[in-house]
Protein backbone atom coordinates (compact mmCIF):
# COMPACT_ATOMS: atom_id res chain seq x y z
CA UNK A 1 0.00 0.00 0.00
CA UNK A 2 1.01 3.30 -0.89
CA UNK A 3 -0.40 5.89 1.90
CA UNK A 4 -0.26 9.85 1.69
CA UNK A 5 -0.82 12.24 4.81
CA UNK A 6 -2.19 15.65 3.01
CA UNK A 7 -1.97 18.66 5.65
CA UNK A 8 -4.46 21.50 5.29
CA UNK A 9 -4.58 24.53 7.19
CA UNK A 10 -8.13 26.72 5.85
CA UNK A 11 -8.65 30.28 6.33
CA UNK A 12 -11.50 29.82 9.73
CA UNK A 13 -14.26 31.80 7.20
CA UNK A 14 -13.48 28.84 4.17
CA UNK A 15 -14.27 25.71 6.67
CA UNK A 16 -17.59 25.15 5.53
CA UNK A 17 -16.51 25.53 1.97
CA UNK A 18 -13.46 23.73 2.30
CA UNK A 19 -15.28 20.53 3.82
CA UNK A 20 -17.61 20.76 1.18
CA UNK A 21 -15.70 20.65 -1.38
CA UNK A 22 -13.26 17.93 0.17
CA UNK A 23 -15.97 15.96 0.84
CA UNK A 24 -17.22 15.60 -2.67
CA UNK A 25 -13.49 15.12 -4.17
CA UNK A 26 -13.20 11.80 -1.15
CA UNK A 27 -16.41 10.57 -2.45
CA UNK A 28 -15.30 10.31 -6.24
CA UNK A 29 -11.75 9.14 -5.06
CA UNK A 30 -13.06 6.00 -3.28
CA UNK A 31 -14.88 5.15 -6.40
CA UNK A 32 -11.06 5.15 -8.30
CA UNK A 33 -10.25 1.71 -8.59
CA UNK A 34 -6.52 2.23 -6.88
CA UNK A 35 -7.75 3.79 -3.62
CA UNK A 36 -8.70 1.71 -0.76
CA UNK A 37 -9.67 4.60 1.83
CA UNK A 38 -9.72 8.42 1.80
CA UNK A 39 -10.71 9.58 4.92
CA UNK A 40 -10.85 13.55 5.89
CA UNK A 41 -10.45 14.83 9.43
CA UNK A 42 -10.58 17.80 11.27
CA UNK A 43 -8.35 18.46 14.29
CA UNK A 44 -10.60 19.12 17.25
CA UNK A 45 -8.33 21.77 19.44
CA UNK A 46 -8.09 24.06 15.62
CA UNK A 47 -10.76 23.61 13.27
CA UNK A 48 -8.99 25.06 10.67
CA UNK A 49 -6.52 21.85 10.08
CA UNK A 50 -7.14 19.16 8.27
CA UNK A 51 -5.51 15.58 7.10
CA UNK A 52 -6.69 14.13 4.37
CA UNK A 53 -5.93 10.14 4.29
CA UNK A 54 -5.27 8.74 1.42
CA UNK A 55 -4.67 5.02 0.54
CA UNK A 56 -3.13 3.44 -2.62
CA UNK A 57 -3.04 0.13 -3.54
CA UNK A 58 0.20 1.63 -5.56
CA UNK A 59 2.13 4.52 -5.71
CA UNK A 60 0.72 5.06 -9.68
CA UNK A 61 -2.68 4.91 -8.26
CA UNK A 62 -1.39 8.14 -6.50
CA UNK A 63 -0.69 9.65 -9.50
CA UNK A 64 -3.68 8.49 -11.21
CA UNK A 65 -6.00 10.44 -9.15
CA UNK A 66 -4.19 13.58 -9.42
CA UNK A 67 -5.36 12.91 -13.31
CA UNK A 68 -8.99 12.88 -12.86
CA UNK A 69 -11.81 15.65 -13.11
CA UNK A 70 -12.84 15.47 -9.47
CA UNK A 71 -9.49 15.93 -7.97
CA UNK A 72 -8.33 18.99 -10.69
CA UNK A 73 -11.94 20.82 -9.36
CA UNK A 74 -10.69 20.36 -6.16
CA UNK A 75 -7.01 21.51 -6.21
CA UNK A 76 -8.84 24.68 -8.07
CA UNK A 77 -11.34 25.20 -5.78
CA UNK A 78 -9.49 25.40 -2.52
CA UNK A 79 -6.75 26.93 -3.24
CA UNK A 80 -7.60 30.31 -1.99
CA UNK A 81 -8.98 28.68 1.22
CA UNK A 82 -5.73 27.70 2.21
CA UNK A 83 -3.64 29.83 4.14
CA UNK A 84 -0.20 28.09 2.90
CA UNK A 85 0.12 25.77 0.47
CA UNK A 86 -0.36 22.08 1.76
CA UNK A 87 2.05 19.70 2.05
CA UNK A 88 2.36 15.67 2.36
CA UNK A 89 4.09 12.81 3.69
CA UNK A 90 4.18 9.48 2.07
CA UNK A 91 4.50 6.14 4.01
CA UNK A 92 4.43 2.78 3.55
CA UNK A 93 1.93 0.25 5.40
CA UNK A 94 3.77 -2.55 7.50
CA UNK A 95 0.89 -4.31 8.99
CA UNK A 96 -1.31 -5.87 7.59
CA UNK A 97 0.66 -6.35 4.54
CA UNK A 98 -0.46 -6.71 0.82
CA UNK A 99 -1.49 -10.29 1.70
CA UNK A 100 -4.09 -8.29 4.41
CA UNK A 101 -5.84 -6.12 1.59
CA UNK A 102 -6.86 -8.30 -1.53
Amino acid sequence: MFIVHVFVHVRPEEINAFKAATIENASHSLREPGVVRFDVIQQQDDPTRFVLVEVYRKAADASSHKETAHYLKWRDSVANMMTEPRSSIKFSNIFPDERGWD
